[in-house]
């Protein structure tokens, strides 16, 4: 069945290449996506930087995952110093912050799910085990880990309830699929059931929480923050409105609000943290279109010391892989791709430092995330700009209640923090690796 299912894929993942190629070449040109990694990506000639060591292989697709696995790498590598950690993505902009934030560890991009790309790139590793974050599930890849008998794990593991619908049209090849795991350690109860239903081994399937929460500071007086709070010539007297991983028009949305309050709240900062790096020099302009003095983070490392209220410029964010130490300067935070239809971006960050946190009402990829705080008094929902500056008006006008609200939000990412070291406890009995540390061998 593998056999026959790989080359009906390879077909399908064809035609739909082809269809998509006009649109991949635009834009390449047009935003300059799309240019690396095409002969790891079609080809699968991965390369591995110490190939006498045994492998741990680490698969995260974009950004967010990529970020999320600094905690499990760092609790992996402390287990297995012996061990190389490979770790792929798909997209640029997870290669560009993977080779940033990891540079210790080997970083390439993933391979399509051609069985010709599949194959070779299991073959030039040779993993000793393979661990896919959230839901990467790609027949292809999966049906070679198990015929080269490579261990399999998916790590915080999720299927929200649209995925689910169309997961389930195809649940047959979904059943073979999650039959190769070994361990499918998945965020919540209702994740799991979901992928038995869809075929997966009940005896395999375990909740560990979610391994976000862990990477979530709360130590406002980091280096890293105090490094942004220095370059950007932020006072301790300030109060500081940052609008982090944004789509068009949320920044405008947050700029028009800081417009419009920053007469009665002259120590209001505004700090704009757009999504995609192709957007940085829209969001510049839309700055400048407003008459309003910019600071750019990219061209500016030094310190900053704009002593004249008036001349305070609103900051750009616009290097990959600062938000999250970012995020410890916020009083108030207003996490975006929620009053788009992007389905929200991850709040945790800024809740665990404590800032008090708005989001629009889309926010369906962290639904439960986004229950749980709303459940507490933690966070705010804001439905259009109007709401925005009007909660940002009362949060200004209410120190207490904006303190309040981002305590409790601390209190909750503190309490479910604990899912890396579950994670890892999961996977490891699959590795035959000598392990380190208290109780393993040396």
């Amino acid at each position: 069945m593998p056999f026959i299912v790989g080359w009906f894929l390879n077909c399908v993942y064809a035609l739909l290449l082809l269809a998509v190629a006009p649109v991949l070449a635009y834009r390449r040109l047009r935003f300059g996506k799309y240019r690396g990694g095409w002969r790891e990506k079609l080809t699968g000639q991965l390369v591995r930087q110490q190939p006498d060591r045994q492998c741990i292989w680490f698969h995260a697709v974009s950004v967010g995952e990529v970020l999320q696995l600094q905690k499990v790498l760092d609790e992996t590598a402390s287990r297995f110093p012996a061990a190389e950690l490979f770790i792929t993505t798909t997209t640029d902009t997870g290669y560009e912050v993977a080779r940033t934030k990891y540079p210790q560890h080997t970083i390439a991009y993933f391979p399509l799910d051609f069985t010709w790309a599949v194959s070779q790139a299991l073959k030039a590793i040779h993993p000793d085990l393979v661990v896919l974050v959230e839901l990467e599930l790609w027949p292809n890849f999966i049906f070679q880990c198990q015929k080269r008998a490579i261990p399999l794990a998916l790590i915080n593991g999720r299927i929200g309830e649209k995925s689910f619908r169309g997961y389930s049209k195809i649940k047959p090849l979904l059943r073979r699929v999650l039959e190769c795991f070994d361990v499918l350690a998945v965020q919540n109860e209702a994740y799991g059931q979901r992928l038995i239903a869809l075929g997966a081994p009940a005896d395999r399937v375990v909740v560990t929480g979610n391994i976000k929460f862990d990477r979530a500071e709360s130590d406002r007086s980091s280096a890293k923050t105090m490094d942004l709070r220095r370059a950007f010539g932020i006072q301790p007297d300030e109060q500081v409105f940052i609008a982090g991983s944004t789509q068009s028009p949320e920044e405008m949305y947050a700029l028009d609000a800081w417009r419009s309050l920053r007469t009665d709240f002259p120590k209001l900062r505004l700090i704009l943290v757009p999504r995609h790096k192709e957007r940085f020099d829209d969001v510049a302009e839309l700055v400048h279109q407003r008459g309003v003095p910019l600071l750019r983070r990219s061209e500016h490392t030094g310190v900053s010391s704009a002593s004249d209220t008036s001349s305070r410029p609103v900051i750009l964010l616009d290097t990959l892989g600062e938000l999250a130490a970012c995020w410890g300067l916020a009083d108030i935070a207003f996490v975006g791709g929620s009053l788009t239809n992007r389905g929200g971006q991850n709040m945790l960050e800024p809740a665990g430092y404590g800032a008090a946190v708005l989001f629009g009402p889309n926010t369906w990829n962290f639904k439960d995330i986004t229950k749980a705080l709303l459940s507490r008094d933690a966070a705010k929902v804001v439905r259009n700009a109007d709401e925005l500056t009007s909660a940002l008006k009362e949060l200004l006008e209410n120190p207490g209640l904006a303190k309040q609200l981002g305590r409790t939000a601390r209190e909750f990412v503190a309490e479910q923090q604990g899912a890396t070291v579950k994670t890892i406890d999961r996977i490891v009995p699959l590795i035959s690796i000598p392990l380190v540390g208290k109780g393993r061998a040396a």
